[in-house]
């Protein structure tokens, strides 16, 4: 079910504080803190005492004691103290697990500590680009297996119906996508020539005329998910152009990066990015309200697809011709989930 040796969003650096934080990952439970320098950690959310949840304890220094008996635990899981009792039994800890900070987001490495490469986090390079502004919702709670995310998002033709008043039209059920698959990508695109721009594009971008649209995404395993999107005047658009001659334009990119937290529900986090209306309000409210809206649209046919699927988990599902990109990328993360479980 989950590839482990991954790095995933554990939260957002804005949500882990001096106090204790609990979630669970990949179905085990993790509680969250700060030390006293700033620097995050992660360990095991159960005293190896009596098994109460730790995240009902207190932060003390650096470390978390346990609101039970009062046991002490280090950043790294290690018992370091026992009330009435000078002897801490060499077992006296619990799994403790790296944790990093980059793109505003903790990372957690769920997997062999000694893999935890830094090098392996995914690359959100626009939230560090001069040129582009970047939106950062808060995580939403879904009651939906982690993968449903990327099959919503591989297959755009769902934006025709679930986000017809927003995002969506009808040209991109007309336009066959290119899906292609490279080393660890899976990416789906489409280019849709002469046609109005959606809504929500043509509030953002002003557009005089008719444009020419793209919609990309692309999919690495286990979970990182980039939606590449956009309008220009028509005649401006197409593999290979610059972009930047057209006089409008509107160029975004949507991340999505889902991390399990059982086999049914997950902690979504995505963000939003964009180069352009740097210092225009409406654009700024566009994406802070009006993207999450939309957004929203999405998670209530996954929830409600989730509990299908677990009320009658046997029934017969086919698959479809705009199925591609989403079949190639559960493929392909079933093969690096069974390569991880076959090694030594």
């Amino acid at each position: 079910m989950y590839l482990r040796n991954a790095w995933y969003a554990a939260a957002w650096g804005r949500e882990v504080t001096r106090g204790l934080l609990a979630r669970t990952f990949l179905d085990e439970p993790v509680v969250l803190w700060r030390r006293s320098d700033g620097s995050p950690c992660a360990i095991e959310d159960r005293c190896c005492h009596r098994s109460l949840p730790l995240s009902l304890g207190v932060v003390i220094g650096d470390d978390v004691r346990c609101g039970y008996h009062g046991l002490k635990f280090d950043g790294w899981g290690v018992c370091v103290e026992i009330p009435g009792q000078s002897n801490i039994p060499e077992r006296a800890r619990v799994k403790s697990y790296p944790v990093l900070e980059r793109y505003g987001l903790v990372w957690i490495w769920m997997g062999d500590p000694a893999l935890a490469d830094p090098a392996k986090v995914p690359d959100l390079w626009w939230c560090e680009h001069p040129d582009w502004i970047t939106t950062r919702p808060d995580m939403v709670h879904l009651a939906a297996d982690y993968r449903l995310i990327a099959d919503n998002v591989l297959d755009a033709t769902h934006l025709t119906y679930v986000h017809a008043s927003s995002i969506g039209s009808e040209s991109l059920t007309e336009i066959e996508a290119l899906t292609t698959q490279k080393d660890d990508a899976v990416r789906v695109e489409r280019w849709i020539y002469d046609r109005p721009a959606p809504p929500a594009y043509q509030k953002a971008g002003n557009f005089p005329g008719p444009c020419d649209r793209w919609a990309a995404v692309e999919f690495r395993a286990p979970n990182f998910c980039v939606n590449f999107a956009g309008c220009v005047d028509a005649g401006f658009g197409g593999p290979g152009k610059d972009l930047s001659l057209s006089a409008h334009k509107v160029e975004l990119v949507a991340i999505s990066l889902p991390t399990p937290e059982t086999s049914t529900s997950q902690h979504y986090f995505f963000l939003f990015a964009r180069a352009f209306g740097r210092d225009d309000p409406d654009v700024e409210a566009f994406f802070n309200v009006g993207m999450i809206d939309v957004f929203r649209e999405d998670f209530v046919i996954l929830e409600a697809q989730q509990h299908r699927m677990s009320q009658m988990p046997n029934a017969v599902r086919i698959d479809i011709k705009t199925d591609n990109g989403p079949i190639l990328a559960r493929r392909m993360l079933d093969r690096l989930i069974m390569a991880e479980h076959m090694a030594p």
